[in-house]
């Protein structure tokens, strides 16, 4: 998803619309190694305008994906939506050689070399940052038995629950005097 940077005004310009994953390698990239399964075309729509010495930019990403619970390892499908605004700023050739803190506004920044600006990897980034750490199925789930794996989402395991390690049975009466 490309624009012409002569083509921003000041008055906003709306696009959308929806494209295959194809289109965007890091995203395949994370399907290839398994982590999720992308279900559906990667929606997107975005407000653009020029400000001042930048041009910002309002969207909002979307799209479905299959994902695998991290406590019971079933698969679960759920949309990931993302909501952003970034700044582009013309990019300069000077790079500074020392380490330079970012502030709050760098971290919303993005900048662009020549007369187009391609929205596609700021696209991915929010897909991915839309993407669970930890998915879950759902937010009660039980998870898999640690003793049998059996899944406790579906049915009550045998295991008792009185199994413990008898490995810290010693200190079972140990009190400490005071």
């Amino acid at each position: 998803m490309k624009i012409r940077v002569s083509d921003i005004t000041e008055k906003e310009k709306n696009l959308s619309g929806e494209e295959q994953l194809s289109l965007y390698p890091t995203l395949l990239q994370v399907q290839s190694s398994g982590e999720c399964e992308f279900l559906s075309p990667v929606g997107f729509s975005l407000s653009i305008a020029r400000e001042y010495d930048h041009i910002r930019v309002n969207g909002s990403v979307n799209t479905e994906v299959r994902l695998s619970c991290s406590r019971c390892l079933g698969e679960f499908s759920t949309p990931i939506t993302s909501l952003f605004t970034i700044f582009y700023t013309r990019s300069e050739e000077d790079i500074p050689e020392d380490e330079v803190e970012l502030g709050e506004t760098d971290l919303v920044s993005a900048s662009y070399n020549g007369d187009e600006i391609d929205f596609a990897d700021e696209i991915a980034a929010q897909i991915l940052l839309g993407l669970p750490y930890k998915p879950l199925c759902t937010d009660d789930c039980k998870g898999l038995c640690v003793t049998c794996g059996t899944d406790l989402n579906v049915t009550a395991c045998s295991c008792s629950e009185n199994d413990v390690s008898l490995v810290f049975s010693p200190l079972k009466g140990f009190k400490v005097k005071q």
